[in-house]
């Protein structure tokens, strides 16, 4: 889960297989709850944190197969793990634990990690962490906040469909592709999609998705996340092994205990 695929963007990703359940231990789906529909942004958002207030859970981890398509179309893949604790945490080891390779997402600050040791830092956040995972669990006044800092115009906001489903569409007015903006499913009141410009370069947009959403204990888990530009996806990430509500030390994030961190807790 990074975010900036295309340079200069990273991706915050999750996934499993391509089926949507396998690797993802669970409970049945939860039913979704009656509510009046959302006539803007903050109702959204106050909207699907009621509507998993209690349910979603507090950590997950998982493993991941991430793949990226190269300039020549051969595809290359790796291997990640990742450690979430919410909100507004996030672990990612980038190969195997001897490498020392990752990034720790923490206190809105980014940090990268090499040889196990923090080589630079800079503030900001992962935009997915916050759409995908945190706003189901932090006060919506936090979510809102963060959201208007992060350039999202809270103010545009209508009904549209994406794949045949009913969704909610904040950052932008209708028809309207090449604005910073966020999809969420009207039923079950899921995170499906961001959409902003690929850096410096308005024209080239950034497509995000959420995908074959799986139950995870008494909340959710999309097990397909992929990046899609220009009509090609150009990266995806599977999940396996998920796990919720899983111990995490807080040493976990913290950047300058990178090699104290358990790795085999999962």
């Amino acid at each position: 889960m990074q975010l900036r695929i295309l340079p200069p963007i990273a991706v915050l990703l999750l996934a499993a297989c391509s089926s949507g359940t396998a690797g993802v231990a669970s409970a049945s789906a939860p039913a979704p709850a009656p509510a009046l529909a959302p006539t803007d942004a903050a109702s959204l958002v106050r909207a699907m944190r009621d509507r998993y207030a209690g349910r979603w859970y507090h950590t997950v981890t998982f493993t991941q197969r991430t793949s990226r398509v190269l300039p020549n179309d051969s595809v290359v893949r790796e291997t990640w793990y990742e450690w979430i604790a919410i909100p507004g945490r996030l672990r990612i080891q980038l190969g195997a634990a001897a490498e020392g390779r990752g990034q720790i997402y923490a206190r809105d600050s980014i940090y990268v990690i090499r040889s196990g040791m923090a080589l630079r830092s800079t503030a900001g956040r992962n935009p997915l962490l916050l759409l995908g995972f945190d706003v189901y669990a932090q006060p919506p006044e936090r979510t809102l906040e963060m959201l208007r800092q992060d350039g999202y115009a809270l103010d545009r906001f209508h009904a549209d469909t994406l794949d045949g489903k009913p969704v909610w569409v904040v950052g932008a007015g209708a028809g309207d592709l090449r604005a910073k903006q966020f999809w969420v499913e009207q039923d079950r009141l899921l995170f499906l999609r961001l959409l902003e410009p690929a850096g410096a370069d308005t024209t080239r947009i950034q497509d995000i998705r959420f995908a074959s959403y799986a139950p995870l204990g008494r909340a959710w888990i999309a097990p397909l996340v992929e990046v899609w530009a220009g009509g090609k996806r150009v990266f995806w990430e599977e999940y396996t092994n998920v796990r919720a509500d899983v111990p995490l030390d807080s040493v976990f994030f913290q950047p300058n205990r990178w090699n104290d961190a358990l790795q085999t807790a999962r």
